[in-house]
């Protein structure tokens, strides 16, 4: 399945439009890694667990989203947005959330 942020497939038709899509990750973030992160915040670099947390939590969003296009028979998500929030108590969770619109090119 093709997925793209743009709004149109270049040297492609779009022959229809189904709507929107879209997939959610909300990941818990581990204590052992906030202590981790909160000494790299003092010290400096980067946080590899919390990339690595990110990333997946993106992946998984994304594969969703993908699915739930394929289920309306479409061959292509356009328009595809990602957004990154915390979320739950004292913001102890990421959330990301995946949209676009499915569609049919050809």
């Amino acid at each position: 399945m093709l997925v793209t942020t743009t709004s149109t497939l270049q040297d492609k038709t779009i022959t229809d439009h189904l709507g929107l899509v879209l997939g959610e990750a909300i990941i818990g973030a581990n204590v052992f890694r906030d202590f981790f992160a909160g000494i790299r915040d003092i010290v400096g670099g980067r946080s590899g667990s919390y990339e690595r947390a990110l990333r997946n939590a993106k992946d998984i969003a994304l594969r969703e989203m993908q699915e739930e296009a394929e289920k309306m028979g479409a061959n292509a998500v356009i328009g595809v947005d990602l957004d990154y929030e915390t979320v739950g108590k004292e913001s102890s969770m990421l959330m990301v959330t995946a949209s676009g619109t499915a569609v049919i090119f050809r």
